[in-house]
């Protein structure tokens, strides 16, 4: 089953209650808005549905709020830290900034990834290839056929 893109009033609020915090990035995850700290996601959108990556008291916090619940992006396999934010926190500019804001607060003290827009890692060094000489053959020498 194909997953449904975001409505454009829901990227709209996300837009718009995306902290502007120059640590913050906003880029695509699954082809959908999302914003990143050091490599990691800390918010984005999937179909419906504005999800957070939350400290621990956060996220219990936040899934007392009716309509708030665990991100499963298919069923049975949620994503540990993540939580969907309920419709009525959406709905509230204010609200969902707040949310957004603790959400890259918490990402801010995540270790950070390399990758292709993540935090860089110390490039690797390469040592280089030892010169090997050919292995004697254990083998005895044949003689030459007449």
């Amino acid at each position: 089953m194909a997953w449904a893109k975001s409505p454009p009033w829901l990227i709209a609020a996300f837009d718009a209650a995306f902290p502007a915090d120059a640590r913050a990035e906003k880029r695509q995850m699954f082809g959908y808005p999302a914003g990143f700290i050091g490599g990691n996601m800390f918010a984005g959108l999937w179909q419906e549905h504005v999800v957070v990556r939350a400290a621990e008291a956060d996220a219990a916090a936040l899934l007392k709020v009716p309509g708030a619940a665990p991100f499963e992006p298919m069923a049975g396999r949620p994503m540990k830290g993540y939580v969907r934010v309920p419709p009525a926190v959406v709905a509230d500019r204010a609200a969902l900034s707040a949310w957004l804001r603790r959400a890259l607060d918490h990402g801010a003290t995540l270790p950070v990834k390399g990758g292709k827009k993540g935090g860089k890692k110390p490039a690797a060094t390469k040592k280089p290839a030892a010169t090997k000489k050919p292995a004697a053959s254990k083998a005895p020498a044949r003689k030459p056929r007449r």
